[in-house]
C-alpha cells in the first residue's frame, strides 16, 4: 500500500516526514521533520498522523499535523516548529518513498502534481494546500503575499500564522458549503421541535 508524506534524504538516506511540499514564495524548497531526531512517543504520534486517514487524504501533512497533539500536549506542527524539528531542504534532495519499490524525487513529484492542475511549479507554492487553491483568499490576507520563508531550516511565526489564517478561510468556507449541502439532503427538523415541545408542554 502507497503511503503519502514519507520520504528521504538523498544523500544519506535518512527518513523524513514531508509537511511542506512547499513553502510560501519557494516552490523548490519543502519543510520535513527527519523522524531518527525525534523522541520514540513522539516519532509514534507523527507516524500515526501520516498513517491515518486524514494523514493520507490531506494534501499537505502540515494540515493534520497542525490539528494534531504531542504526547506532552503541545501542538505538533508548532512544537516542531519551535524546537528546531521542522528542516528546509531543496525539494530536488528529498526522494518521497510511498512504498519500498519506489522513489520519486519530490521536485519531479510537484512538477507531475503542478501539470495535473495545469500551472506552474512555482505557482504551487502561493497556496501550500488543496483546499487554499479552492477557494479565494480573504482580501485583507491574500495567500500570494504570503511572507516569504527565511533562508534558515525553520518556518517563521509569520509564515505559520499565514498558513493558519489561509487554513482557516478555506476550512470556514468548506464547513459552510458542507452546511448547506447537508440542509439540502436532510433539512434541518425545527418544526418537528417545536411540536414536541408543544405536546410535552
Amino acid at each position: 500500500m502507497a503511503l503519502k508524506h514519507v520520504g528521504r534524504i538523498k544523500n544519506n538516506r535518512a527518513k523524513v516526514v514531508v509537511a511542506y511540499r512547499t513553502i510560501p514564495n519557494d516552490a523548490y524548497s519543502c519543510l520535513v521533520v527527519p523522524t531518527a531526531e525525534l523522541a520514540s512517543d513522539e516519532h509514534d504520534t507523527l507516524i500515526k498522523a501520516v498513517e491515518s486517514a486524514a494523514g493520507q487524504e490531506a494534501g499537505e501533512l502540515y494540515e493534520v499535523m497542525q490539528r494534531t497533539t504531542l504526547p506532552d500536549g503541545r501542538n505538533m506542527l508548532k512544537g516542531f516548529h519551535q524546537r528546531g524539528n521542522l528542516r528546509k531542504f531543496p525539494t530536488s534532495e528529498i526522494e518521497m518513498t510511498p512504498n519500498t519499490n519506489t522513489a520519486i524525487l519530490l521536485s519531479d513529484l510537484n512538477g507531475v502534481i503542478a501539470e495535473q492542475k495545469g500551472i506552474a511549479v512555482a505557482d504551487l507554492a502561493i497556496s501550500t494546500t488543496e483546499a487554499a487553491a479552492q477557494y479565494e483568499a480573504p482580501a485583507e490576507e491574500p495567500v500570494n503575499e504570503t511572507p516569504a520563508a527565511p533562508a534558515n531550516d525553520v518556518i517563521t511565526d509569520d509564515v505559520l500564522a499565514a498558513q493558519y489564517r489561509s487554513q482557516a478561510d478555506a476550512l470556514f468556507k468548506e464547513a459552510k458549503k458542507l452546511r448547506e449541502q447537508a440542509e439540502e439532503l436532510s433539512p434541518t427538523k425545527r418544526t418537528s421541535k417545536k411540536k414536541a415541545e408543544s405536546v410535552e408542554a
